[in-house]
Order: C-alpha cells, then structure tokens, then sequence
C-alpha cells in the first residue's frame, strides 16, 4: 500500500536520526571496549585508565559554551554530521596515539564531539516531533543501547581475528562514515523560529552572554542531573550490591546491569505510546516515583529477586526521562539544550562516585538509598517544568511504525 508524503518523510527523517543515536552508541562503545589493548599498548595504570575516562566526560561536560554558539552558528543538521564524522577522527586517532598525554588530548575532543553530537541528534529528534506531531524520542534513544550491542559484537569478531586496533577502529570508522553519509539526506533542515532567538536589533550581544538560564531550563538541567544520576550509579554500583550485600554468586551479579539495561530499552520502545496517551509530564513523575519506591523497598527486603525486581523498576522507570527532559529543553531553544545535556553529563559522571563516597561513609545500602531519593527528586523537578501538551489521538491514524 502506498504511503503518503507525510508518512514518508516522517520514516525517512526518524531513520535518519536514529543513525545518529546509533553513531554516538557505537562509537562509545567501540573505543571502551579496547581499553585493555589501549592498557597494554600504553602501559597504562588503573588511575590513568580513570583518567583516560574523566577525560571523555569532561570534554562533553565543558562543551557547552561551544555546542551553544554552533548551533547558533550552523543549526542542528551540519552540526550533528560534522560532529558525527568528527567521532570516526577520534577512532582513526587512538589507533595510532604514540603516548598518554596524545591519548588524553584525543579522548577531550572525543567528549567535546560528544556533547555536539548530543545537543544536535536531540534537537532533530525534538524538530520531527514538533514537524509531524508524533512522539519518536524514546525510541531514538533505544537505537543508542543498539549501536553499543553491536560495537561490543563488531570488537569480539575483529578481535577473534586481530589484536591490531588500526584494523578495528579502522573497520568501525569506515561504518560510520557510511551511515553519515546514508542517513544525512534524511536529517532536517531548520524552519524559521526552530534556531535559538538571536538578539533582537539594537539589543546587542551582551544580554545574550550575560543572562542567566530561564528557571525552567534550571528544573529541566536538575531533573536531568537526577536522572543521569540513578541511571549511571545503577551501572556502576548494581553488580558490587548484588555481590557483597544481598551474597548473590558471581554469576548472578552482572545480572543486575543486564535487568537495567533491558528493562530500559523495552520501556524506550513502548515509551512513545505513554507519552502520546498521557503527556510527557506524567509519563516522567510517574516513572521517577515507581524508580525511586521499586528500588527503596528492594532495599528493605533484600534478598536477590527483590532486588532484581527494584533493578527492573529503575529501568522502567528512567527510560523516559531523559528522552522527555530533552524534547521540553528542545522547546526552549538550543542553549537550554546544550544546557541541559551538560548537566546531564555533569550527572553522569558525578553520580556514581558521589555514591561511592556515601557508601565509603556509610554502607552501600545507604548508597542506592541515595540512588533511590535522586529518583524521587526528579519527580519533584518534572511539576515545575513546562512540559509540551500530548500528541492528540487523532494522530495516531497517521502513525505506520503503531502497527
């Protein structure tokens, strides 16, 4: 059956973003999954393998000022492939890094590519909801979780066959190029009013550098500090719970990781038709309060079923998020975007360690107890945020990925 205009441009542009999801989760995860080659080749410590990964995040965290004035300057579409081609460079380069302070050189562009390509692929995916009145975001962001299963599947194929990196990082560089160029005539171009404001004239530019975020851009940035919070300490905190607090064996602990992350991804993809039914609003207070209730009471029965269950309900619960968070910052302009992924980033890095140093002090329960309240307080952000009404049902007649 023939599809209509609407519908085709509507598939053509969500396939074309969800490459970019894909790149920056592919990417991500192709480079991490050599950093024992990168270890032994360098011959590095653990304390500057640490390092090497503070470095990535802090590039993404600090690109903000920059992310902000190239959106301005070149708009979302040009932004997000320069960027995306930007991170098969930084592939090509630790390929050949002679040395540590090269590879920590590298691994800050690798994050500043990173913070670019995080404000220009939401900011698509916020235009084409906008565009077509249809929620897609959450789904976008399942296609991330996909691009780093198959880098970590792409590592251990070339990695049966050589050790070298010049070889993989080559093979994943070459594929990303390919998926650029596939998916870059599909991107959206920007419509009048979908940029940034610029100052009005006469006004100058100093009341652009010098004023200060809209409160809701501050809410959006917190609820999204929260969330990148809970989300990276269950990764990085979930498997050493299991381990030494609830006695599971070593077989079961990773489970804890695998039961977030696939519990996330399933919501990802149901997620689009919550928010067309109950707003984007709801969807997020509702999710955050089952995240932070499932995981507190798996922490006062213990044991490893709750356990898993309270995992479960914090990747059920935060799967929507961040993917809600960016479509209402999207709204706002390109400054609260790259705002607020900043402070995502921001949350993301700190969370985990902050949860290192309340379990140092106090026990690791207390720990994901603090997991579980940075769960509870993105629910108290989302009532002060301007969410965007629902997509009317009528919509749904339009939609051919309903089927």
């Amino acid at each position: 059956m023939h599809m209509s205009p609407v519908r085709d441009d509507f598939r053509r542009s969500q396939l074309a973003i969800a490459a970019l999801f894909f790149v920056l989760g592919f990417q991500y995860a192709t480079w991490v999954s050599r950093i024992p080659a990168l270890k032994t080749r360098l011959d590095l410590s653990e304390s500057q393998i640490g390092l090497l990964l503070m470095t990535c995040g802090v590039g993404a965290a600090v690109s903000f000022p920059l992310v902000a004035a190239l959106m301005r300057r070149f708009g979302s579409r040009l932004l997000s492939v320069l960027s995306a081609l930007a991170l098969g460079g930084v592939l090509l380069a630790l390929s050949v890094v002679p040395n540590y302070p090269v590879t920590l050189l590298v691994l800050f562009c690798d994050g500043v590519a990173v913070g670019c390509l995080n404000v220009a692929m939401n900011a698509q995916g916020a235009a084409l909801e906008a565009r077509h009145q249809r929620t897609t975001m959450s789904r976008l962001h399942a296609t991330f979780s996909a691009g780093s299963l198959l880098a970590a599947l792409l590592a251990s194929g070339v990695n049966a066959f050589t050790g070298t990196l010049a070889v993989h990082f080559g093979l994943a560089a070459a594929l990303l190029a390919a998926l650029v160029a596939v998916a870059r005539p599909g991107l959206l171009a920007e419509q009048p009013g979908e940029r940034s404001a610029e100052p009005a004239e006469g006004q100058g530019k100093e009341r652009r550098r010098f004023a200060l975020p809209a409160a809701a851009t501050l809410w959006m940035g917190l609820a999204m500090v929260f969330g990148t919070v809970t989300e990276g300490a269950m990764n990085d905190w979930s498997a050493l719970y299991l381990r030494d607090v609830v006695d599971a064996g070593a077989g079961l602990a990773p489970m804890g990781i695998a039961v977030v992350s696939t519990m996330m991804v399933l919501a990802r993809i149901f997620a689009d038709g919550w928010r067309t039914r109950f707003g984007d609003g709801p969807v997020v207070r509702a999710g955050s309060l089952l995240a932070g209730a499932g995981l507190a009471l798996a922490l006062l029965a213990g044991g490893v079923l709750p356990t898993l269950l309270g995992f479960a309900c914090v990747g059920l619960g935060v799967a929507a998020v961040t993917p809600c968070v960016y479509v209402a910052a999207a709204r706002q302009g390109s400054e609260a975007l790259s705002l607020v992924a900043a402070m995502g980033t921001t949350g993301l890095l700190a969370g985990p360690a902050v949860i290192g140093f309340v379990a140092d002090a106090s026990g690791l329960v207390w720990g994901m107890a603090a997991v579980a309240a940075s769960a509870a307080v993105v629910s108290l952000c989302a009532l002060r945020i301007p969410w965007p009404a629902p997509t009317p049902s009528t919509d749904l007649r339009l939609a051919p990925d309903a089927r």
